[in-house]
């Protein structure tokens, strides 16, 4: 059978397998009373039943952050452009104090005022309550209200590329809410109809989808303009092919899944993506090669040079991605406000690209050579060189991608096994550095600084009994974490330029990991009920509902922007 035959088949039965879960979502929406061409389906993030909507907790569910609370900005990566959004402006008065002037006329959906005393709050809570962004204190030293709409946030020791990102990541929460929560239940209690100020309300909620119903009275409408969907419908997800079946059915109107073979059937049945060709979509983060620099041989950095030349991303990006996803940059950064630091200099002086000869070269002359004569190269002393690399069970695209690396490996007489523990052992043994090779990114996503991304490959969190923070290979290098931290406590621009050079400099010459691919922002559209989506030519949004931060980086406007199907 034809390549084109085996396609249609596989097709066909994914529109089979569709049909039992997609017939049972339309059934019965809760929304007999409503218009299809009120309502906007989605999928992609949310991967159980929605069981807490605690904005205090990192899991909580998908549109919780964006749509109930919401931020004091909101950031378009595309642009690199903030937008006030509960804030009215904010701005550095002096070294080490932020003021912020709120928005005035914004009410909680109980009818209480926001105001001052809910941003002071939702700091406050994380300094004297232990929650996931309680770290902000190391090095916040108050945030006080001056009146009823100006707040002052004062620093001992700012981190200005991390402020960038507080600014459109910190949801806030109501005071006259919170304050009445006991301390030991801050991150237990379940607030299925919380009190926010966003553009949706909960309206009902199932084991297979989460339904938002918009909040007609939300201060933004007169602002920004009203969210066209009335309700949103954001279905579990229950597989890649799944989704791409209910896609091409147009019963899912938007979708956050990863849908391989996405050029075969984007013009045939109409989905909308970022590009119009190749790569398709945005990048999201940076897949990287972690390799344990506590074990032998990836103490040495002639061996840890030669990886970087022995793996073909291209290939990965071709037979495992289909083109969706983008070769990684050897320094790992991308997108607009990272690539603004990117020094071309310094990336061709000392860095990579796949050549096999050139991976031989430094191994042989290492003295990484087949010594006993059984076709793999062993150690300099001789001994055995046989490594693994490891993913988790299940991340199919991960799990090809290591195939790949492990016939690069012994294309150049490299002994190197791909290894799928379940995600559980796999996240155990990646904190406890119990590994060879690991394919990971650090949580950061596109964001505001290249901060984010060098602080995920190379920072201090090294020294305690686990890794739980990035630096999965325990790079030791504390002249490069000062440097990183520099970068992050200065806001002189030439400066930063200077910073930034040396950072690539020295992770290019030191190979803590190899940048393999940057993973896509995964968004597909369907225009049977909506249009107007955005894309490279009209980015007035980003249709992104994924990361502590998705829907503060363009999901809101994308609402808005978007139209019904007369």
């Amino acid at each position: 059978m034809s390549k084109k035959g085996k396609f249609v088949l596989v097709l066909s039965l994914i529109l089979f397998l569709s049909l039992s879960f997609s017939v049972m979502a339309q059934e019965d929406l809760g929304l007999a009373d409503a218009d299809r061409s009120e309502i906007l389906v989605i999928t992609g993030g949310l991967w159980g039943p929605p069981s807490t909507w605690n904005i205090l907790l990192p899991s909580q569910v998908r549109g919780t952050g964006g749509f109930f609370y919401e931020t004091l900005f909101s950031y378009n990566a595309v642009k690199n452009d903030y937008t006030p959004w509960l804030a009215e402006s904010g701005e550095w008065v002096n070294e080490s104090e932020y003021v912020v002037n709120l928005r005035e006329n914004v009410n909680w959906t109980d009818g209480e005022e926001f105001n001052a005393e809910d941003v002071v709050f939702t700091y406050q809570v994380a300094k004297d309550s232990e929650i996931y962004y309680s770290p902000i204190w190391n090095w916040l030293e108050s945030v006080e209200a001056e009146d009823n709409y100006t707040v002052r946030f004062s620093f001992f020791e700012p981190h200005y590329a991390e402020w960038n990102s507080e600014l459109y990541e910190r949801y806030i929460i109501p005071e006259h809410i919170w304050s009445e929560i006991p301390a030991e239940e801050l991150i237990t209690r379940t607030m299925k109809d919380p009190v926010g100020t966003g553009p949706y309300t909960h309206s009902d909620s199932a084991q297979d989808r989460m339904i938002w119903r918009r909040d007609d009275n939300w201060w933004g409408n007169d602002v920004f303009g009203q969210p066209k969907p009335k309700f949103v419908v954001d279905l579990v997800n229950q597989s890649n092919n799944i989704t791409m079946g209910m896609l091409m059915k147009g019963e899912v109107d938007f979708s956050n899944n990863f849908i391989p073979g996405i050029e075969r059937i984007k013009d045939q049945f109409g989905l909308i993506t970022w590009f119009e060709d190749q790569p398709y979509m945005l990048s999201w983060n940076t897949a990287n090669m972690y390799m344990n620099l506590e074990r032998e041989p990836f103490d040495d950095l002639e061996f840890r040079r030669a990886m970087g030349y022995m793996v073909n991303k291209q290939t990965i990006v071709d037979r495992v991605y289909g083109g969706l996803v983008r070769a990684a940059n050897p320094t790992g950064l991308f997108g607009e406000s990272w690539l603004d630091y990117l020094d071309e200099d310094v990336v061709e002086e000392y860095g990579f690209e796949y050549d096999p000869a050139q991976a031989e070269k430094i191994l042989d002359e290492a003295g990484y050579v087949d010594a006993d004569g059984d076709g793999w190269r062993d150690m300099p002393d001789g001994s055995p060189l046989e490594l693994e690399i490891m993913v988790p069970s299940g991340w199919s695209d991960w799990m090809e991608a290591i195939r790949i690396v492990a016939n690069n490996a012994q294309e150049i007489g490299l002994n190197i096994n791909p290894n799928f523990p379940d995600s559980s052992l796999f996240h155990h043994k990646r904190y406890n550095g119990d590994f060879d090779l690991i394919i990971a990114h650090f949580q950061t996503t596109r964001s505001s600084s290249p901060f984010d991304y060098w602080n995920g490959v190379a920072n201090s969190n090294i020294y305690g009994e686990e890794i739980n923070n990035g630096n999965w290979g325990a790079y030791d290098n504390p002249e490069l974490f000062e440097k990183i931290d520099q970068f992050n406590m200065t806001r002189d621009e030439a400066e930063k330029q200077k910073l930034a050079s040396e950072i690539q400099k020295t992770l290019l010459q030191d190979m803590p990991t190899v940048p393999l691919w940057h993973n896509g922002m995964w968004g597909q559209a369907m225009t049977n009920n909506w249009t107007n989506w955005p894309t490279e030519d009209n980015p007035y949004g980003i249709p992104v509902s994924g990361g502590v931060s998705g829907f503060q980086m363009g999901m809101v406007q994308t609402l808005i922007g978007i139209e019904p199907v007369e």
